[in-house]
């Protein structure tokens, strides 16, 4: 009787614990704000695939559905582009240059825990597939959400893959974002196969899965430097 007596007790105390635990979570997300960068646009086509998909229309239909499946944890998400044009100049010269900077212009306003600028890959190696996270050099929390990312995209697509954050000092907004900045390359669109997995929507929406996981752990774990990912981020 004792025996069972102890036994409800700390199976009671157990949910007390878990409960307890599921508020502090909902507080480290509620609006929290995120920005998700869909790469590319209009007449940046981005990336060709083999397949001849453009990685511009892959970025936005991956970023859309990360940013409803983070909106369901009230988080506060912001879109550098919505729509394949995106509020960005649609004429006169070096465009591309002027886009990157309304980009970051736009991001840094915005003040937010987190930046994740979504894009596709291509290598000559047709072999070559999987997906990759870069960060800025010296970033650590930059570093921190790469790394949990890494391992949610490696966990949901490719779990033979064992594909590591990259460190990177090259890209556009790495460099000028002032705050913490993952790049998300999804898959390589000069692999066949993963060219065509990246055109569907179920594939998408796994790939938008895995980075949304990625973004709440990094939430949740903010202001440390574990990047022990565990079983599930809810």
């Amino acid at each position: 009787m004792a025996v069972l007596l102890f036994l409800s007790m700390l199976i009671v105390a157990r949910e007390a614990a878990r409960l307890v635990t599921s508020k502090k979570i909902e507080g480290a997300l509620k609006n929290r704000t995120v920005v998700i960068d869909a790469g590319h646009g209009a007449d940046d086509s981005g990336k060709v695939g083999i397949n001849g998909a453009l990685e511009k229309d892959i970025n936005l239909a991956i970023a859309k559905r990360t940013k409803a499946l983070l909106e369901m944890q009230d988080i506060k998400v912001i879109m550098t582009r919505e729509d394949d044009e995106g509020d960005y100049p649609k004429t006169g010269s070096n465009r591309k240059m002027r886009d990157m900077k309304k980009r970051v212009e736009m991001i840094n306003g915005k003040m937010p825990a987190l930046v994740v600028s979504i894009h596709q890959n291509s290598f000559p190696d047709e072999r070559i597939s999987g997906a990759q996270t870069f960060y800025y050099r010296g970033s650590e929390e930059g570093e921190r959400a790469a790394k949990l990312l890494q391992k949610q995209l490696i966990e949901t697509l490719q779990p033979e893959k064992e594909r590591v954050a990259k460190e990177d000092t090259g890209y556009y907004l790495l460099k000028n974002t002032h705050f913490p900045i993952v790049i998300v390359e999804c898959g390589f669109l000069s692999n066949q196969r993963e060219a065509e997995l990246l055109c569907e929507e179920e594939y998408q929406e796994k790939a938008a899965w895995a980075i949304h996981l990625g973004i709440i752990q990094y939430l949740k774990t903010g202001g440390t430097k574990s990047d022990e990912m565990d079983e599930n981020p809810y």
